[in-house]
């Protein structure tokens, strides 16, 4: 089985073209088998890209511990290049279907290859209910919660996945590592959720770490990124649009107001290519 090593601002995953061979017949499985950083290739998780009969392509994203996710904004930046560079539709304009519908991705093209490229990543979700959380303040927003003991300022926000936002003046690895798998974990999140804790440079400038649901801390999400610019501005921390500096580097995000939807630039790379021995 062929397989392509990408990442998204250091958010990495296995890549797998199921156009030009079968879809594995149990990728949560091989998903865990491939991620891993010392028995398998390593990564953040497996991402299948498949054909769609409603757009260029379809997107299906597994997570490191098996468990499938509606979305990737990095990954989704990945599999847009993937499709460009590697002739599946030579377009500057995709359409990718995903588990939280169809989105929009436009590319800027240097030396014939994809390099730069903006994923509209739709409205945000503010309600409990989009989250899902059962906290009961609508929307959450700067809701004082209680952690493990530790009280923290939350704000909710879904970008078609769930996310927890807590701005923080350092985010520690005591809080992203110690804390961050106790919130993913919290009942008070149904689905489970991602977290991110993010220090505020200034009103246009934000630091963010983050523990990924399913996977663990990431250098880098797309989604949680996205998610924390609505948040910033929902506290007024922050303006629409942002650059957002994260392990693996750097997003820009803009809240369109008049549309309400959520754009993410930000780069794509492909690492190697190599053989799965199954």
């Amino acid at each position: 089985m062929k397989f392509t090593k990408m990442h998204g601002a250091g958010n990495d995953y296995v890549y797998l073209d199921c156009f030009a061979q079968a879809s594995p017949q149990n990728p949560k499985e091989l998903a865990v088998k491939m991620a891993d950083r010392r028995f398998g290739i390593g990564g953040d998780g497996l991402i299948l890209i498949e054909p769609s009969e409603i757009a260029d392509a379809r997107m299906r994203m597994f997570n490191a511990d098996g468990s499938e996710a509606e979305m990737c904004g990095n990954g989704i930046r990945c599999v847009a290049k993937y499709v460009f560079d590697h002739g599946i539709a030579r377009k500057t304009e995709l359409n990718i279907e995903t588990g939280n519908g169809v989105l929009q991705l436009q590319l800027e093209i240097e030396a014939g290859l994809a390099k730069l490229i903006t994923v509209d990543m739709g409205k945000p979700g503010i309600a409990p209910a989009d989250i899902p959380t059962s906290l009961s303040q609508e929307p959450v927003v700067g809701l004082p919660v209680s952690f493990s003991g530790i009280e923290l300022k939350a704000t909710c926000v879904s970008m078609g996945n769930p996310h927890c936002i807590i701005f923080v003046p350092e985010a520690t690895d005591d809080l992203v590592l110690g804390l961050g798998p106790k919130i993913e974990h919290d009942p008070r999140f149904p689905q489970r959720t991602n977290v991110e804790f993010v220090e505020i440079i200034t009103d246009r400038e934000f630091r963010q770490r983050t523990w990924e649901r399913g996977s663990g801390e990431t250098w880098a999400c797309g989604t949680g990124a996205s998610a924390v610019c609505v948040a910033g501005v929902l506290t007024g921390v922050g303006q629409r649009e942002i650059v957002i500096h994260l392990r693996g580097g750097d997003l820009h995000l803009r809240w369109e107001e008049s549309s309400d939807h959520v754009f993410m630039t930000g780069g794509a790379v492909e690492v190697f290519h190599g053989v799965w021995p199954d």
